[in-house]
């Protein structure tokens, strides 16, 4: 009797575990891995490694003398040589597994087969990453990270690095505008662009930097960030306007940067500057992020009149993509379609426009337009994002990397929010200080105070 109940109790403290599990993996991947997926891939992984790495042909024949001194030791069996471990690093979404790789090998090698490492090990994906000449990092995710987004705990960060969106292979995606000063951001309705945004203005909300908007939606986008922003635009008309003072602060900066090199004596060789970096702190000017909410808008035209304000302003949007990086001043081009059949100059905007971001579009065309000098399988992958995964998109730029990304979910209530929060760090700008937004005053209206029931005798009887 009391073997039976051992085994009743033993079966349901399994039962129960074998639940936990299975709601865990549904409900809380990140949990699941870190209690059970982790120990198992760590398990399967130390043991299959080195038949695993002679499976998918990543090992080379042993040297001489490794050869030598094996067969003076020990009578065991000469094998291939696989890449060797480094390091294995778990984190919370996966395995960081960093090879030095055998004489003769290259990182296309190992990415090449990392399919096949994936269905070997059990994880969810395997992506390779060059740390240096010779090293490579295996990046193993246990799960889908795009999922349910969680962004990393210590994401990098800096004055011009944000961090926007979480990669597949669990790191961040961040927007470094020193070495990638110009973005072109494209996508269907409803595909997340707008919250991709969101996420870049309250990133940048808290640094020292101009934010300045082009919204020729009547504003209905960028006006919930006014508090923050130091220029708007909500019409072609302003929209020229203020792209002509972009244009003459740009000059400025650039008189800035002449006169601070024209003192022969007074600057050192090593400090001569060709841009606001190398200019001392109290000399440099804040730089000025560009944001463009729809691209077309600017470029759709229906009169002469327009065609004119149209050349005009494509002008000065190419002077500052071409010009604007060493002036501080960068450029965030969103729009659903950006084509040569937009109108002349489109495409040599386009051009400028090193990083991409292109979310689900409704054609092969368009996703060609921002990722088919990248790589032809980016260009797919944009093709194939599900309608019911908002926020998911292809990053690249033009050195020719990509990957998937997805941005955490923003309201637009929590965005402005912050922009309200963060009011006080709007630079002064004198050129700019004629398109600065009109920001109410927020108005507290107290609450009513609760009447105290009022009660009458009750009538006399007679």
């Amino acid at each position: 009797m009391s073997g039976a109940l051992v085994l009743t109790e033993a079966g349901t403290a399994l039962a129960a575990v074998t639940s936990g599990a299975a709601y865990a993996r549904v409900k809380a991947p990140a949990v699941f891995w870190s209690a059970v997926g982790l120990p198992v891939t760590a398990l399967r992984f130390s043991a299959t490694y080195s038949s695993t790495m002679d499976s998918c042909g990543l090992t080379v024949a042993p040297s001489r003398l490794r050869v030598l001194v094996t067969r003076a030791t020990t009578r065991r069996e000469i094998r291939p040589v696989p890449p060797r471990i480094r390091r294995v690093r778990p984190t919370t979404t996966g395995l960081r597994v960093r090879l030095r790789l055998a004489p003769g090998q290259e990182p296309a090698d190992v990415a090449a087969s990392a399919e096949r490492l994936r269905h070997a090990w059990g994880v969810h994906s395997v992506h390779v990453a060059e740390i240096k000449p010779g090293v490579v990092e295996l990046r193993m995710t246990g799960f889908d990270v795009l999922r349910k987004v969680r962004m990393p705990r210590r994401p990098p960060s800096g004055d011009l690095v944000v961090p926007v969106a979480m990669r597949d292979d669990g790191t961040a995606f961040t927007r470094d505008y020193r070495a990638v000063p110009h973005c072109m951001t494209l996508g269907a309705t409803l595909t997340g662009k707008s919250v991709y945004i969101r996420n870049l203005i309250t990133q940048l909300a808290g640094r020292n930097v101009a934010l300045v908007g082009i919204d020729c939606k009547r504003g209905v986008e960028q006006a919930p960030f006014a508090p923050r922003l130091s220029a708007l635009a909500t019409d072609p008309d302003m929209a020229r306007g203020l792209l002509d003072a972009l244009v003459q602060e740009m000059e400025d900066r650039y008189d800035l940067i002449r006169e601070y090199q024209g003192i022969p004596r007074a600057v050192a060789a090593d400090d001569i500057a060709s841009d606001i970096w190398g200019l001392p702190a109290k000399l440099r000017p804040v730089p000025v992020v560009l944001i463009v909410d729809e691209i077309a808008e600017l470029f759709l035209i229906a009169t002469r009149k327009e065609e004119e304000r149209r050349d005009h302003m494509v002008t000065q949007l190419i002077r500052l993509a071409q010009l604007g990086r060493a002036a501080g001043m960068f450029l965030e081009i969103c729009g659903q379609r950006f084509g040569a059949e937009l109108g002349k100059g489109a495409t040599m905007l386009r051009a400028q426009l090193t990083g991409r971001v292109i979310h689900r579009v409704n054609d092969k065309p368009t996703a060609e337009m921002g990722l088919g000098d990248i790589s032809p399988e980016a260009v797919l992958t944009a093709t194939q994002i599900a309608p019911d995964m908002p926020g998911v998109a292809v990053a690249g730029d033009t050195s020719g990397g990509w990957s998937r990304i997805r941005t955490p979910n923003l309201s637009l209530a929590d965005a402005a929010a912050v922009c309200r929060a963060t009011t006080h760090l709007v630079p002064d700008l004198a050129t700019l200080a004629a398109f600065r937004p009109y920001v109410p005053p927020v108005v507290i209206i107290p609450p009513k105070p609760s009447v105290p029931p009022r009660f009458f005798p009750n009538p006399v009887t007679e």
